[in-house]
């Protein structure tokens, strides 16, 4: 089976996860490293946050529980965040004195935006964790961002017991309404111009001389340009995402492999060749 969806890795990639504690749920710890085990392996593991606080209480058993090592760093001013100096100067140190193969930043933080393109600059992937309301500086300056609630949970919600519906004698059931379908997002994609013309771009590049692109270059491509991640929009992989568009043409060739081609192409040939 094909994955377009991420570039083939090896498990012997060593990656640095650093985490904003004060800007990522611990929740969906188990969730992100499931996730990074795709890339390669987290090495270094390291949270960062002034565990005095109340607010990061819920963290102190997924520290144990996932070999995260707790970075204190404590507030010397108010309204002002020594955390992310303490993260940025340990990313910095661990560039210059660790062989590794990329790094993970966890938070929505555009501050970190900077350290991002320094990294990457050296030549390191950077991936991104973060919430709906990251600024898009950190994310596009990531190689790969993934919003965290397109992560699945990390641990399931504790069930209540449930109380025995009590119904009046003679009242009739009322049936549940159906579950609405999912709203097609294939025209609200097709809508969305940064997308559109990643998208394209992407088979422009990677199209060979009959007007059709491998399924895996197009996908390629499209990293190369942004951190795109399709999941991000409702989709498993880049084969879904190109054909919810509704602006792409999608086959199957020998050997099980997909080929793409735009549909405003008209110069391209009927199939791809083998």
């Amino acid at each position: 089976m094909e994955n377009d969806n991420l570039p083939r890795v090896t498990s012997d990639r060593k990656i640095a996860l650093l985490i904003d504690a004060d800007n990522v749920s611990h929740g969906k710890i188990a969730a992100m490293l499931a996730e990074l085990s795709r890339y390669g392996t987290a090495n270094i593991r390291r949270a960062y946050g002034n565990w005095a606080s109340p607010s990061l209480r819920g963290w102190k058993d997924k520290l144990h529980d996932f070999a995260i090592r707790p970075i204190q760093q404590f507030n010397y001013s108010t309204g002002k965040n020594a955390t992310d100096i303490a993260l940025v100067i340990d990313a910095m140190e661990l560039l210059y004195t660790q062989k590794l193969d990329a790094f993970c930043l966890a938070s929505s933080d555009a501050d970190f935006t900077p350290l991002v393109m320094q990294l990457r600059a050296n030549g390191h992937e950077v991936y991104g964790f973060g919430e709906r309301k990251t600024p898009s500086p950190f994310v596009n300056a990531c190689t790969t961002f993934l919003y965290l609630d397109n992560l699945d949970e990390a641990e399931p919600a504790a069930s209540t017991p449930e109380k025995p519906e009590v119904k009046p004698a003679k009242a009739k059931a009322t049936p549940k309404p159906a579950t609405p379908p999912a709203k097609p997002a294939g025209k609200l994609l097709a809508q969305d111009t940064k997308l559109v013309t990643i998208l394209r771009g992407a088979v422009e590049a990677a199209a060979r001389d009959d007007g059709w692109a491998a399924m895996s270059a197009a996908g390629s491509a499209a990293k190369r340009q942004a951190p795109i991640d399709p999941r991000n929009y409702g989709v498993k992989n880049f084969p879904a995402l190109f054909e919810a568009t509704g602006l792409f043409e999608i086959v199957k060739g020998e050997g099980g492999h997909s080929y793409v081609a735009d549909k405003r192409n008209k110069d391209r040939a009927p199939k791809p060749a083998s």
